[in-house]
């Protein structure tokens, strides 16, 4: 797994100091498909670092009409606020329905017994921008040590997923790769999240690239846990020549996933949200390399 998303996220959140039932309307916005198709602008990083609006419009140009951010600092989305990045997106025809902001232990103020003010105005400015969904990536691993520490962890979850429905957000997890290849009660970590956390509460974003390296595999979570996930990260693996990891992203279709059978049974079990993302690139630029994953995705039928 690529740490490094969960980590640009975790800082971003510390820096900043710190359930809606799903309904199909949600995804129709307009269009024939029940299902959304988007591109997580973490794929596109550098770019959107450096010009957020010409980036997006070379997204839209390439036909994408959703995009899902990792970009949300100190109330701002890429540097605009709520406001200017809803017009912005609105602008170039692109919609943003979801977006990634880290839940760890550092969201949460003991002093007050309560979330920090900043973890609730990621909600509010989540739904002044247009988004329906908020997911976290990954666990903080600090949390992750003791059955008791565990179970604290999960239950701010289910808050939080009470907080988000105030502002109309659902809440969700986004599936990494730690809860993968760690255990508590010779129990693997992303069960216990599965199992312990409110359906109505927290909703599921399957990351069906990053789990593959720690030794977890798609298609057998969304058969053991059917109906259970709403939205999925598209991302195919090859082996890595890096040296901190086992497996890197790479166009999908080219690697050893499954990619087309997943995404597959993925709409015949009830996702509705799928998110193409691309963390690395071999010798394509990031741009090139989501060209060609669209274009794939709509060859598979999108």
């Amino acid at each position: 797994m690529n740490k490094s998303r969960r980590t640009f996220l975790k800082q971003g959140s510390l820096a900043a100091a710190g359930a809606v039932l799903i309904s199909n309307n949600i995804f129709s916005m307009n269009r024939a498909s029940t299902h959304v198709l988007g591109v997580q602008l973490y794929s596109v990083r550098d770019d959107m670092e450096k010009d957020p609006s010409g980036t997006l419009k070379q997204l839209a140009a390439m036909g994408y009409k959703d995009v899902e951010h990792a970009g949300y600092r100190k109330g701002k989305f890429y540097g605009s606020s709520p406001e200017d990045f809803k017009k912005l997106l609105h602008d170039l025809g692109l919609n943003m329905v979801s977006g990634h902001s880290y839940l760890g232990a550092k969201q949460w103020d003991k002093s007050k017994n309560d979330f920090t003010d900043d973890w609730k105005q990621t909600f509010e400015d989540a739904a002044a921008v247009g988004m329906k969904y908020v997911f976290s990536p990954g666990v903080d691993e600090s949390l992750c040590n003791s059955e008791d520490d565990y179970k604290w962890y999960m239950d701010l979850f289910n808050k939080t997923g009470e907080l988000a429905k105030k502002s109309g957000i659902q809440f969700g997890y986004h599936s990494e790769s730690y809860e993968f290849n760690h255990y508590l009660n010779n129990k693997r970590l992303y069960d216990i999240l599965l199992d312990t956390t409110d359906k109505n509460l927290v909703a599921q974003q399957i990351d069906i690239g990053n789990m593959y390296g720690p030794g977890g595999r798609a298609m057998e979570y969304l058969k053991k846990y059917h109906g259970r996930f709403i939205a999925m990260h598209v991302k195919d693996e090859i082996k890595s020549n890096q040296a901190n990891r086992d497996y890197e992203s790479t166009v999908l279709g080219k690697g050893v996933i499954g990619v087309k059978d997943i995404v597959d049974y993925g709409r015949s079990s009830g996702i509705k949200l799928f998110i193409i993302e691309q963390e690395s690139y071999q010798d394509k630029t990031p741009i090139e390399c989501v060209k060609e994953d669209l274009a794939t995705m709509k060859q598979w039928g999108f």
